[in-house]
């Protein structure tokens, strides 16, 4: 009987001291349960890492988002200099494209001319094999083992410009062909203050007089 007493003492006891661990009591008497908590670290990962995706991929859809271009100012053999351009070499312009952020506004010095057929291209970055739509421009110098005639849109071309990074050796596609003059520029980059040298190509039309 004292045996008997014993245990059930003892299985009184680890119940309260379970009804103890899992509940509270209110002013009522009434037991609250009270439910498991989440560390907040493993959200803030996971909201991290969502945004990060996100704007990588705002990134990949900008085309050429904080992507660097070739400020050598190396022209391909075989460019004929352009006669009598509308923007000599030295003149002051605005630019009136979009090609790049902090482009478009910006005023700019002409440093070369030439006359030739430009393209705008689709193609597949080399580096990243992000396909990279309407780019502009290429020129035909610029072409692997180009034909003397020039190509048309549809046609598929080898790029051996190097104006951006996984640009050379890409395979690409014609977009648009295009006999003009192209301009080589040097100008102050409209959102960060810089200078960009020598930047490839710009066609006529999207050149004005600087104000």
């Amino acid at each position: 009987m004292i045996h008997n007493k014993k245990r059930l003492g003892a299985v009184l006891l680890s119940s309260a001291l379970l009804l103890g661990a899992c509940g509270t009591t209110d002013d009522n008497g009434q037991t609250e349960t009270t439910e498991p908590t989440t560390t907040t670290e493993e959200n803030k990962d996971t909201e991290k890492n969502t945004n990060e995706m996100i704007e990588d991929n705002t990134l990949s859809e900008n085309g050429h988002e904080d992507m660097e271009h070739d400020e050598s100012g190396e022209v391909p053999e075989g460019m004929k200099e352009a006669e009598n351009p509308t923007y000599p070499v030295g003149s002051e312009v605005a630019i009136e494209n979009d090609h790049m952020p902090g482009m478009k506004g910006a005023n700019g010095t002409v440093v070369g001319v030439f006359d030739t057929t430009a393209y705008e291209v689709t193609y597949k970055d080399t580096k990243t094999g992000e396909k990279v739509a309407n780019h502009k421009w290429v020129v035909h110098e610029e072409l692997e083992n180009a034909q003397d005639e020039p190509y048309q849109a549809g046609d598929e071309v080898v790029l051996e410009a190097s104006h951006m990074p996984g640009m050379k050796g890409a395979t690409a596609t014609v977009d648009s062909a295009e006999k003009t003059n192209v301009y080589m520029v040097t100008y102050t980059d409209t959102e960060t203050g810089e200078q960009i040298e020598n930047h490839k190509w710009m066609s006529e039309d999207e050149l004005s007089p600087a104000e």
